[in-house]
């Protein structure tokens, strides 16, 4: 029953080779289809029907999301972008350019076989190619899920077989596509593990046993009652106080009269007004994530609540940069980013409709609003010359960007402002486009990028708006940056403890 194969052969023993190998092939198709499967019958033909379309690891992708851990999404998010370019790939490439007949049923029992047969050509599997895809993309992100979901996969590969509906080569050529798709993915997005900050450097901080001594605020506006919640249970005889947006910085203060660690559960903008009071009184912060987007939590390296329990508990913490602002009688700090130009009004017009259409859809239109205005860039003088602006950014830290991903902060230590300027000109919604793709580059007709430790901009009108760490205030004219090196203790876990 050796099938017929569109293959060019320029040698006879290439040509011998091949047809033995699918001489093989075929004697195990026979073999599996002959061997007694005890337990497999009511279970592998269903779960290969249930592979149809991508469903089940749609289905298992939700399950992993659920966890409501970063990681878990992360690696749900993942598996399904792998899967989809395994997809893409086994139905345009894959499937035209071997047309192998399916295999003859006549060894599968009736019992294994599906009630509606795949008229598709047989090679490669697109089943075991989805199936890799997906668990080698989770695997990558998260090897625990990766071991969950693995079994399942392989389940789902092998089903391809024992309903009679691929030959074995057909399914290792298809998982080895599909684990191939997602390596291909991590080449464009790689994992956040693969570009975790380098814990250093180390700071001495107390143990805190169960968490005595800790006084955590959670912001609930940012959704935080779960994560408040499981803090409770890991750390039991922490203070945690939920408070709504407009009470957090009255309680922050609170807490830092009395807390040995201030801890700050909500999004960037509540961090910085924790960060700004550990500073103040000299102590420890501990930072747990819990707004959109977190990103100075997820650059110092604490993802969730088990990472920063096991940092308090264990007494494992960084020092970490903080950058400093000044315009007139205006003072403060940021964590993230400081922006003045179109960023700051693109917060604005996001915070007017994010409490109604939500966040991300909020700055999308805030975007959309933003770029379409008819608008003039702002001028501010700096390195000696007067200059026509659509953006200035400077961030706490060098970002770095590999592939696709968005930038990260793979140092917080490292003494440097990261400096970004969108020039001036009569198309800023293309100029910002050019210059959020260029990411790091250097120099263009559009934009600049420098790395400096302090920064001085003149001939800034009052009342441009300035944003930090997403909080917009005013101007008051000239602007000093700065950086305050290592003046931040943060805990976070260290690898490898």
């Amino acid at each position: 029953m050796t099938p017929d194969v569109d293959l060019t052969t320029p040698k006879a023993g290439a040509h011998d080779v091949l047809r033995r190998l699918l001489t093989l092939d075929c004697r195990l198709f026979e073999f599996a289809a002959e061997r007694h499967w005890p337990a497999a019958g009511p279970v592998l033909p269903r779960l290969s029907r249930s592979a149809n379309h991508g469903v089940l690891w749609f289905a298992t992708a939700a399950a992993i999301a659920a966890s409501r851990t970063p990681r878990a999404r992360r690696a749900a998010a993942r598996g399904v972008a792998s899967l989809s370019l395994a997809s893409l790939t086994i139905n345009t490439l894959g499937k035209r350019s071997v047309r192998r007949p399916r295999p003859v049923l006549d060894p599968v029992p009736v019992v294994r076989r599906l009630k509606r047969q795949p008229i598709t050509t047989s090679f490669p599997s697109g089943h075991a190619a989805s199936a890799a895809a997906f668990a080698t993309g989770v695997a990558l992100e998260s090897p625990g899920w990766g071991a969950v979901v693995a079994p399942l996969a392989f389940s789902v590969a092998a089903s391809r077989v024992y309903t009679g509906v691929h030959f074995p080569s057909d399914v290792l050529a298809g998982a080895a596509l599909g684990a191939g798709a997602a390596f291909a993915v991590r080449g464009l997005v790689p994992p956040r593990a693969g570009t975790d900050p380098p814990a250093r450097p180390r700071a001495h901080v107390p143990a805190l046993a169960a968490g005595e001594g800790l006084v955590v605020v959670a912001n609930t506006a940012s959704g935080t009652a779960d994560r408040a919640r499981a803090l409770r249970d890991a750390l039991p005889r922490a203070e945690v106080v939920e408070c709504g947006p407009d009470d957090v910085r009255g309680e922050l203060a609170k807490a830092a009269a009395r807390a040995r660690v201030l801890g700050v559960c909500g999004g960037d903008g509540t961090v910085n007004a924790a960060a700004e009071l550990a500073l103040r009184h000299g102590l420890p912060l501990a930072v747990l994530p819990g707004g959109t987007l977190n990103h100075f939590a997820y650059d110092v390296g604490v993802e969730d609540v088990r990472g920063l329990s096991r940092a308090l508990e264990r007494g494992e913490g960084v020092r970490v940069d903080v950058g400093g602002f000044t315009s007139g009688t205006k003072r403060g700090i940021f964590l993230n980013t400081f922006s003045l130009g179109v960023y700051p009004e693109l917060v604005r017009e996001r915070e007017r409709w994010a409490d109604r259409i939500g966040g991300w859809p909020a700055g999308v239109l805030a975007a959309l609003r933003v770029l379409r205005a008819d608008r003039h860039p702002l001028r501010a003088e700096f390195e000696g010359r007067t200059r026509p602006l659509w953006l200035l950014f400077a961030g706490n830290g060098t970002y770095h960007r590999r592939g696709l991903a968005p930038g990260r902060r793979l140092d917080l230590a490292d003494g440097r402002l990261d400096v970004r300027v969108v020039h001036g000109g009569r198309r800023p919604a293309l100029r910002l486009l050019a210059a959020a793709l260029a990411g790091p580059l250097t120099r263009s007709p559009a934009h600049a990028a420098v790395q400096v430790g302090r920064l001085h901009l003149t001939g800034v009108a009052p009342g441009t708006p300035l944003a930090y760490d997403g909080e917009v205030t005013e101007a008051e004219g000239e602007v000093w940056l700065e950086k305050l090196p290592e003046a931040l203790t943060v805990y976070r876990p260290l690898p490898g403890a």
